[in-house]
């Protein structure tokens, strides 16, 4: 047989389990789901997830998740809770466990200390009917058929169901929280991501120039002051206000239109009405319009006030593109 056709046959398979057993958790969501994200609603305190092995991967992840997405949550080792770590639990927490066979000697001696503290469990395990799903108050149920992998021994498929039952648990909750993009800004402040949710085109202008002449310049100075500034581009003013823009393409074309430069203001070469976008306005939407209009700066305006330029090259550097 070809080695890469059997490859790709074994990663084909891999990936369809994969995909039929979080297909199949649809019909395991019941009511439990429902008065679990309830109740997580409604705690003053914060969710602790916990597990052991592979699932405690699972529940660093989901807690993560969680946190970003305005739930305030704390990863506990089921292992070092039994050892030590137990008093991460706080009164008004609410507890999710993660176990695919909710049996392990470890959540064994771990849930009834919970159960102890009065704290609310949610119980997360791939069996219906074992210790945890019983002692739990609420039963996230995700049990999958078998493991993608062959000897179905290796943890895949089922830890891929906990992972998509912890996405689900945390994106209701932002919904019913209404929480926005500006939320999902401050928690995520940093990188290209927080950039693309907060940075506004007033955070940009001030590293550039303010190209700027008269309405009545002559071309030498419109040159310079293109070239001075380093931008491609100048705004036309009159009275203050913007009432055109000469580009380098601007002065391209006009090289090709006039024999001579004599006598030539940038009112003969500029471009009217021009585009323009609010220093208030997020980045990202100033990059859209550029690639909308096919354009590399964008004049930035306070109202009627023209402040300076936004390029292309700013969002670049910025990580916004």
């Amino acid at each position: 047989m070809n080695p890469t056709k059997s490859i790709l046959e074994i990663a084909k398979k891999t990936i369809g389990l994969q995909r039929d057993a979080i297909a199949h958790l649809v019909s395991l969501l019941d009511n439990d789901f429902e008065n679990a994200v309830s109740c997580i609603l409604e705690s003053k305190g914060r969710v602790v997830v916990t597990g052991i092995g592979k699932s405690a991967i699972i529940a660093s992840k989901i807690t993560a998740t969680l946190n970003s997405t305005g739930t305030p949550a704390i990863f506990m080792h089921a292992g070092d809770a039994i050892h030590g770590d137990l008093g991460t639990i706080q009164e008004d927490d609410v507890v999710v466990c993660i176990s695919k066979s909710g049996s392990t000697p470890e959540i064994k001696i771990l849930v009834p200390l919970i159960k102890r503290g009065n704290n609310k469990l949610i119980s997360m395990t791939g069996n219906p009917d074992s210790f945890l799903a019983q002692q739990g108050d609420f039963v996230l149920n995700t049990f999958v058929e078998k493991e993608a992998c062959p000897n179905n021994l290796a943890p895949t498929t089922s830890t891929t169901a906990q992972m998509v039952m912890g996405d689900a648990l945390a994106l209701a909750l932002l919904e019913l929280r209404g929480f926005g993009k500006k939320d999902f800004a401050k928690y995520h402040p940093g990188g290209a991501l927080g950039k693309r949710l907060y940075l506004r085109v007033a955070d940009i202008i001030p590293t550039n120039q303010k190209p700027e002449v008269h309405i009545d310049s002559d071309i030498k100075n419109v040159i310079v002051e293109i070239s001075e500034k380093m931008l491609g581009v100048t705004a036309v003013l009159e009275n203050d206000k913007i009432v055109g823009v000469v580009t380098d393409g601007d002065i391209r074309r006009m090289l090709n239109k006039y024999d001579t430069i004599n006598g030539l203001t940038a009112k003969d070469i500029m471009t009217t009405n021009p585009q323009t976008i609010a220093t208030e306005v997020l980045a990202i939407e100033a990059l859209e319009m550029m690639q909308d209009r096919s354009i590399s700066q964008l004049l930035a305006v306070d109202g009627d006030t023209y402040q300076g330029v936004v390029h292309l090259h700013n969002l670049i550097n910025e990580g916004i593109l």
